[in-house]
């Protein structure tokens, strides 16, 4: 079985401004067979790799046929690749058995337990991991987190794996048990492996050499014929060769020369069956066809990211201190509570002038009790926004390269938007309620709690799956935590709270202000007491039915979480 690629090109844009970052790459990897893929900094490696995984956007030409099947128009089956990036994607919290053991989960349909065990056992010898298997990811070196990254992707013993500079940033002694790792996998697991590479001090460990220069095939043969073709004694000078002519004229003399070195005896270009490999052990590829359920991969995400969460010690203080910290700094507007409307006297005796002076302190006292009584709860409002924003601006963008992996190996991205539904739901349940009933049983605050709280909840979780939605959208976790504070940064001043807006701009933008509506719902729960008018009268918008609030919030939490959706579907454009 082989991999086939015929005339691939691929570019951004389109027209004369397009940018051609491939050019007709011709070439024939067969499994059994470690293949380096080399060439200097930005000359398209990654980008190669990329197009074979499936994770590059952009205008693409020509043919990748892999079992009968065009992977320009067809992706590979879950289980068929393997792709391990250059910066490790594993979860520092997990340990070296987790990590491996929440990917068999993820990946493999329905393993029993021992089944599951066994396969990490297993895989953890093969790549030398088993004295660490109970070692958190974060304590492991460059080299063993390398491997580790290998394991996760054995979990299916995919016939190919792509490998972007696995091997770069380590020591030598590292480098070389990475390579020879690579080479048992391909040897003797009959896997076609594609290792991506800058260092040229092992070679002679490879069955084939690709090397790329501006977007194109300069060579493609065994390498003991590479200082033969770039006229070198040392192969550290193929780089500095290379700038000597033009990309189209190496693009052209390997053209005319590849039959002299293609096909003859060392040169190795030979079919190697896996079932005759000593990979026998190991659960047949084939069974991984089919991923697990939603619900199984829905349980294993999100006993995963519980897992991760409990076990970051940064996290639990950050959030520690929002749920215990934010409720206590609205308290303090109202520590001694919310103070009784005293009645106006309205006395027959008294003179006008008296009635003046009584009139003006209940105006007085009115106003000071109105705005405080609006006042706390915009605070909550605010804060709890802010919250949202916390929970979520982070969580998609953070986990980008990982998410990008796992769909390639049959991630059900419903299963997991839904772990994060109700992770994030949980979070958000546990910060509304606190905040509500910490101020409402501090501050005596009045109206009815019940509704108070689901106000509460509301505004949090509609931040917070509307800043998922961004997260989905973002390159990266700085974007994501920008856009998702400078939201909350407008709530305020747009929810007209404060300052009454220009009718025209309320009419346009309070559909998406989620504040202003959780702002309102709650003031609504104050309709069977005395504090409702007083609040009535200074406030500087008007206030709308609980209802129609409820269901704004609603959608708001809808559209954020289908968006959120619709960008953990869509590939993301990875730096090249």
């Amino acid at each position: 079985m082989s991999l086939s690629i015929e005339n691939l090109s691929l570019s951004l844009g389109q027209d004369a401004g397009a940018i051609r970052l491939l050019s007709e790459i011709t070439t024939k990897l067969t499994r059994g067979n470690l293949i380096a893929l080399i060439g200097p900094s930005g000359c398209g490696k990654t980008t190669f790799i990329k197009m074979i995984a499936g994770i590059v956007n952009g205008h693409e030409e020509g043919n990748i046929v892999w079992n009968g099947k065009n992977l320009l128009e067809k992706n590979f089956s879950p289980g068929e690749i393997g792709y391990v990036s250059q910066f490790s994607v594993i979860q520092d919290e997990l340990t070296v058995e987790e990590s491996v053991q929440f990917t068999a989960r993820l990946r493999v349909s329905e393993i029993s337990d021992r089944a599951c065990l066994d396969l990490v056992d297993n895989i953890l010898i093969e790549v030398a991991l088993t004295e660490l298997r109970h070692h958190r990811v974060n304590t492991l070196s460059g080299g063993q987190k390398r491997r580790l990254a290998l394991a996760i992707e054995l979990v299916s013993n995919p016939p190919i794996l792509l490998c972007d500079e696995v091997t770069s940033g380590l020591d030598p002694q590292a480098e070389e048990e990475i390579v020879q790792l690579l080479s048992r996998l391909a040897h003797d697991r009959g896997q076609l492996v594609l290792l991506v590479t800058h260092s040229i001090n092992q070679l002679d460990i490879f069955d084939r050499i690709l090397v790329l220069y501006k977007g194109r095939l300069a060579f493609d043969a065994h390498p003991s014929y590479l200082n033969h073709y770039f006229k070198v004694d040392d192969p550290n000078l193929i780089f500095n060769q290379l700038v000597r002519l033009d990309v189209d004229e190496w693009h052209q003399c390997w053209r005319k020369s590849s039959s002299d070195y293609i096909g003859r005896g060392d040169w190795s270009g030979r079919e190697i069956d896996a079932s005759n490999s000593s990979c026998s052990e190991f659960i047949d590829p084939l069974s991984f066809s089919t991923p697990p359920s939603f619900y199984s991969q829905f349980v294993t995400l999100l006993k995963r990211r519980s897992k991760i969460f409990f076990r970051s010690h940064p996290q639990i203080m950050l959030q520690m201190g929002l749920i215990l910290g934010f409720p206590a700094m609205v308290a303090i507007f109202g520590w001694n509570g919310i103070p009784a409307i005293q009645n106006m006297g309205m006395g027959s005796d008294m003179s006008f002038i008296t009635h003046l002076i009584e009139a003006n302190k209940f105006v007085i006292q009115a106003t000071k009790i109105g705005s405080l009584v609006s006042g706390i709860a915009m605070f909550q409002v605010i804060l709890l926004s802010l919250m949202g924003a916390n929970n979520s601006g982070r969580e998609i963008a953070g986990e980008r390269p990982l998410l990008e992996k796992e769909k390639i190996a049959g991630l059900n991205t419903s299963s997991y938007i839904a772990s994060k539904v109700v992770f994030l739901g949980i979070l958000c349940l546990v910060q509304s309620i606190w905040m509500g009933l910490f101020v409402h049983f501090t501050c005596i605050y009045p109206g009815n709690l019940g509704l108070q709280l689901i106000f509460l909840f509301l505004v949090n979780a509609s931040l917070t799956s509307v800043c998922l939605a961004i997260s989905s959208f973002m390159g990266s976790v700085e974007q994501a935590s920008l856009v998702s504070i400078y939201l909350v940064g407008f709530q305020l001043p747009l929810s007209g709270a404060v300052l009454s807006l220009p009718d025209w701009i309320g009419v346009t933008v309070r559909p998406f202000i989620a504040a202003y509506w959780s702002w309102s719902g709650v003031l609504q729960s104050l309709r069977e007491t005395r504090y409702y008018d007083i609040v009535c009268m200074v406030a500087q918008t008007g206030l709308n039915r609980s209802n129609l609030c409820i269901v704004i919030l609603l959608i708001q939490i809808i559209a954020g979480l289908t968006i959120a959706f619709f960008g953990c579907r869509r590939l993301q454009l990875s730096a090249l």
